[in-house]
């Protein structure tokens, strides 16, 4: 036997001492342990770029969809077909602008029914033109009385830039109140900052099963009007306890509901009946609102 072989032969006989080889396979595992927190590390971080980049994506395609929804009808129509999105194509701004002149700011957005689906029977053309006619000559006829103050203020000793100051706004807009399979209720406004006289507010309610306009009577019965009135009382007590201050009778306060009241249709689908300012009550409270059917 070689020199070599009997050197090779006396190593391969020599015992590890227990402890040692114990040190060995623990060193052994946490190299393998940080091998594979390396990779987790790795794998985790490329997997939150990923989902940073989906999410970036999403949100510049959410924001290109609304876009694309508030200036296309087109598109608004096309997107109103696809199951998983025609909700949100019920109500769409037709048309919006927002423009100044002679320092009165003006800002415009006028809403549109679109039907999911084409097949429904339903026909919403005619209540588009209205909503179009009338978002239109509210903003044309709120400029003309502003531009007509504007004058009469500068002839009365005003200056340009004590006019400007005034800070004078035309808004006309519309919210949407409930949008579901049932029903579809909004609510489209006119205002002019500098007076109250002029206010506009308009409510549409549209049965989505008929196509068509909702009226108290088909929410709550022939006997509607005695419903509400009960119900409308009973609230005004009960918020009077709390603080609420209201007109009386003799102030010009609630005596009843009118046939041409206005309501919307809440996310419970039942009617709220709304008074416009200073209607019933001081106008440091705003509209009033009464849910009717509640109880």
């Amino acid at each position: 036997m070689g020199k070599l072989e009997t050197m090779k032969e006396r190593y391969d006989q020599i015992a590890i001492p227990e402890e040692l080889n114990v040190r060995v396979q623990q060193e052994v595992q946490r190299s393998r342990q940080l091998q594979e927190d390396k990779r987790r590390v790795g794998s985790n971080y490329r997997f939150r770029k990923i989902i940073r980049s989906m999410g970036a994506a999403a949100a510049a395609g959410c924001i290109l969809f609304t876009a694309a929804l508030n200036t296309s009808p087109v598109f608004a129509r096309e997107a109103a077909q696809i199951p998983l999105i025609g909700g949100l194509a019920r109500i769409l701004t037709f048309r919006s602008y927002a423009t100044e002149q002679n320092d009165i700011a003006i800002s415009v957005e006028i809403p549109t029914i679109e039907m999911i689906t084409e097949d429904t029977g339903i026909k919403v053309e005619k209540i588009n033109q209205e909503i179009l006619a009338r978002c239109s000559q509210y903003a044309d006829e709120a400029v003309r009385r502003a531009e007509e103050y504007r004058t009469a203020f500068l002839e009365t000793g005003g200056t340009p830039e004590e006019w400007a100051e005034h800070n004078i706004k035309v808004t006309v807009g519309y919210e949407i109140k409930q949008q579901n399979n049932d029903y579809l209720s909004f609510v489209v406004k006119g205002n002019e900052n500098w007076t109250n006289a002029h206010d506009e507010s308009r409510y549409y309610n549209l049965d989505l099963d008929t196509g068509e306009i909702v009226t108290l009577k088909d929410m709550l019965g022939d006997d509607y009007v005695e419903q509400a009135n009960r119900s409308i009382r009973e609230q005004i007590a009960e918020r009077q306890q709390l603080g609420e201050n209201f007109f009386t009778a003799e102030e010009g306060g609630f005596t009843g509901i009118s046939e041409d009241v206005k309501f919307y249709i809440n996310v419970n689908n039942r009617p709220v009946i709304v008074f416009e300012k200073y209607e019933i009550a001081p106008g440091s409270s705003g509209e009033m609102e009464f849910e009717i059917g509640g109880n």
